[in-house]
């Protein structure tokens, strides 16, 4: 199978003999299985490499390259600046369809294309780039934050109760009401994760039941896919919360939730996914709870265990928490409906 020279974006600008050197690899792979995954992999390489350095695949690869590789595939680009070469070449690899979005990764991702890419520089006995030791490094540190990512999951749910705690350390100050709006929205919409809640922008927020019913919608793209999906309903407190930071604020378009200066100044960029971090931590803290009691996660784990304590049907939970299969979210009602069950109490 080769490659074509139609205008696809992972070899629209391939020069000639890039080409020919990528169907000359394919050609040495008898597998039809494994040359469509090569393939796949090496449409990804080839096409983050033109738009990140303007440039074919080198055989053999640059140490450089291939340690800016492992770096944009490690970090977590969303709430980075546009400007950021990384962030750039990842936007137009989501257009495409060759990425899904601008958060980390899944660290299988990073390691089948350096797996495929190291690969075909062994079958042509060339010299090995990817064990230098700048290389190892920046593996080893892929490798440590995702363990830090996979314990990130909150040590406790943030259940109505806890919510309600942190809410009151809230006052009427732009940063009070920024945080309350982050931490009602975050919770009342179905538990939103951290880059869902930064990328929010004022655009995704229709305003039109509010008057009326207390009622906001909201859009918000979903980050894993790089997409807009349906709409999110905010209510109540949740909603009036949020239309007082919208005003306090000042915010007219661009990001809804932003960073607050020493000067009470609110700043035109988005806020990070770690200050969302930061500001949960901050809001426990004050509420007299320990820093590491929860953390973000806890208010998407806390929906559901509060909507599963109120008996709220697991299929109307995940209409707003998204969850992508009715076993994700299961977990969290077969905890509580085991605390509930009349088994536990045999020896009281």
């Amino acid at each position: 199978m080769k490659i074509s020279s139609e205008p696809q974006i992972a070899f629209s600008r391939l020069s000639a003999e890039g080409l020919r050197a990528i169907n000359k690899l394919l050609a040495g792979v008898s597998s039809d299985h494994t040359r469509r995954a090569y393939t796949r992999d090496l449409m990804y390489l080839t096409a983050w490499k033109r738009l990140r350095f303007d440039a074919d695949l080198a055989w053999p690869e640059s140490q450089d390259v291939v340690l800016a590789f492992v770096q944009d595939h490690t970090i977590d680009l969303v709430g980075r600046p546009k400007t950021d070469r990384a962030v750039a070449t990842a936007t137009t690899l989501i257009e495409h369809g060759l990425r899904r979005s601008l958060a980390r990764p899944a660290p299988t991702t990073l390691n089948r294309c350096l797996a495929a890419w190291r690969t075909f520089h062994r079958l042509r006995n060339l010299e090995d780039p990817f064990g230098t030791p700048s290389v190892r490094q920046a593996r080893a540190e892929a490798r440590r934050l995702v363990t830090r990512h996979a314990n990130s999951k909150s040590a406790h749910p943030i259940t109505r109760d806890v919510l309600e705690i942190l809410l009151s350390t809230c006052t009427d100050s732009r940063r009070g009401s920024r945080d309350r709006a982050i931490l009602m929205l975050g919770w009342a919409s179905g538990g939103r994760r951290r880059s869902e809640i930064v990328s929010l922008r004022r655009e995704d927020v229709d305003l039109k039941d509010f008057e009326q019913n207390d009622l906001i919608w909201l859009s918000p793209p979903d980050t894993r896919i790089g997409d807009a999906s349906p709409q999110l309903v905010l209510k109540g407190r949740a909603a009036r919360a949020l239309v007082q930071w919208i005003e306090i604020g000042e915010i007219e378009d661009g990001p809804l939730f932003r960073p607050i200066s020493k000067a009470d100044r609110v700043l035109p960029r988005q806020l990070s996914p770690d200050a969302i971090y930061q500001i949960v931590k901050r809001r426990l803290k004050l509420a007299g709870l320990p820093g590491d009691y929860a953390t973000p996660h806890g208010l998407r784990s806390g929906f559901l265990t509060q909507a599963a304590l109120d008996g709220t049907p697991i299929q109307a939970a995940i209409q707003l928490s998204r969850h992508q299969t009715l076993a994700q979210a299961q977990r969290y009602y077969a905890d509580v409906e085991m605390a509930d069950n009349p088994a536990t109490d045999l020896l009281e």
